[in-house]
């Protein structure tokens, strides 16, 4: 089956940006000059997805992240003033985000309560049926000549089995990450066998970590209902996943071509920054230029 549907979770607390993130979702903080959402959309679009579907925790009276699903919605007020403006630049901005949202539906689903990534997943059931689905997280950018999600979409045509984006992490890094004991089946190319979160150095089977994004089916579904809150009270994606290959549930990983730029933290969101401002057409070499000047 085609992978025409997307799941982006984006129901989470933002503990790691408060306070700001009390009023502004963490997914619209920028990277350079667009949000962290848009190119997680992109990256489904480019990839062949038609439908989206947002995991949002419940509406406050303010909005709260309905300002998200806001974003890509077209702005007829605010395009008439920046013609009258003959503000040509800026509107040719506003109107390639309307390109971007064209093609695809966009709808959303509630998560009550915070209870974890694969509560928020689950609560897309409905809407996703018996097809497969794409989950990409907010927290994670790939920058790539071939999207991520793609990498794994080719990967699912051939396998039909639920896909996580693998990616290989320097010894002191892995402490921090869900890292994978696997089988090289071919070239990036993995059968999982099991997912130890945030191991020792020396406890880690190996030194690739998981990215928030993948290829999920129906029976991860039927696993996340099954699923008990842990002692995180919580349902996390990655348990269950581990509770399926224990089950001898075959799962597989990719690790995809490209960088992977973090955007869940304070750090990471700033070298993601400075990482992509670099590297821009426009802005690079002037940035290039004010480091020499202040002699960084």
């Amino acid at each position: 089956m085609d992978v025409k549907k997307a799941i982006i979770p984006v129901a989470g607390l933002g503990t790691r940006f408060l306070p700001l993130s009390k009023v502004v979702p963490k997914e619209l903080w920028p990277l350079i000059d667009k949000p962290v959402v848009q190119y997680i959309v992109e990256e489904a679009k480019a990839s062949g997805i038609t439908q989206i579907i947002f995991v949002v925790p419940p509406f406050s009276k303010k909005g709260g992240k309905k300002v998200i699903l806001d974003y890509f919605k077209k702005s007829p007020k605010i395009e008439k003033i920046l013609k009258e403006r003959k503000k040509n630049h800026i509107l040719s901005e506003c109107q390639n985000l309307e390109e971007i949202a064209k093609d695809i539906t966009f709808s959303y689903v509630f998560q009550k309560k915070p209870l974890g990534d694969g509560d928020a997943i689950l609560q897309a059931r409905n809407k996703i049926g018996n097809e497969p689905a794409a989950v990409l997280f907010a927290d994670d950018i790939v920058d790539s000549n071939t999207p991520c999600i793609s990498q794994l979409i080719k990967v699912f045509n051939s396998c039909q089995r639920p896909i996580v984006a693998l990616y290989q992490l320097p010894e002191e890094r892995l402490p921090f990450y869900g890292i994978v004991k696997v089988e090289k089946i071919a070239n990036r190319f993995y059968k999982m066998k099991k997912i130890i979160e945030k191991p020792s150095i020396e406890e880690a089977p190996s030194n690739l970590a998981i990215v928030g994004k993948y290829i999920i089916t129906s029976e991860v579904f039927d696993y996340l209902a099954k699923a008990e809150v842990g002692e995180r009270k919580e349902v996390i994606l990655a348990e269950t996943l581990n509770k399926m290959i224990k089950d001898g549930k075959i799962i597989y990983g990719y690790e995809f071509e490209g960088k992977w730029l973090e955007c869940g933290n304070k750090l990471g969101w700033l070298e993601s920054n400075f990482y992509l401002s670099l590297k821009h057409p426009e802005l690079g070499p002037k940035i290039k230029k004010l480091l020499k000047e202040i002699n960084l």
